[in-house]
């Protein structure tokens, strides 16, 4: 049996993101190690067999911009948010918008659809396929547009082509 180098990467992400884990539930006693070993180890192990690494490639720069990215997106979500919850005559327009993604399938789907569940008024509900169903909470909002400036920062930092819709 021969590992991979994106097996072997991965369990060395994965033990050091568990331990970190473990690290803040025990608040960091040293006593919590031994037991804690054996779980880091078995959580490990099942993760890698129920998400198998794949090879995946990350643009550094297209990292950066996706933090940057992320964290104005964030902010002025969250601002946008406060806005409509102080605002005591606006009724918010919920709606639920279907939007065809031009990501391939794989990882770079699922964090674009986990990332705007982050954001501030959106949660993504369903990802069928190349379809993402979107809770928001404005209807007028320019939902694809913002989908489609999220999908951009997603595949340049993954290297990923976006496909015609």
């Amino acid at each position: 049996m021969t590992l991979s180098l994106a097996t072997v990467r991965a369990f060395l992400w994965r033990s050091a993101l568990f331990a970190g884990l473990w690290w803040v539930l025990t608040d960091g006693r040293a006593d919590s190690w031994g037991v804690g070993s054996v779980s880091i180890l078995a959580a490990v192990s099942l993760s890698l067999r129920l998400l198998p690494p794949v090879p995946t490639y990350v643009s550094r720069i297209g990292l950066l911009r996706f933090a940057v990215f992320f964290l104005v997106e964030s902010l002025r979500g969250g601002v946008q948010v406060a806005w409509l919850a102080l605002r005591p005559r606006f009724s918010l327009r919920p709606a639920l918008h279907e939007i065809p993604l031009r990501l391939p399938e794989g990882i770079g789907r699922v964090l674009l659809a986990n990332t705007l569940s982050l954001l501030p008024g959106t949660l993504s509900v369903g990802l069928d396929g190349r379809r993402l169903c979107l809770h928001v909470l404005d209807a007028a909002a320019p939902t694809e547009v913002e989908v489609r400036r999220a999908e951009i920062r997603v595949a340049h930092m993954l290297g990923l082509k976006l496909e015609e819709t």
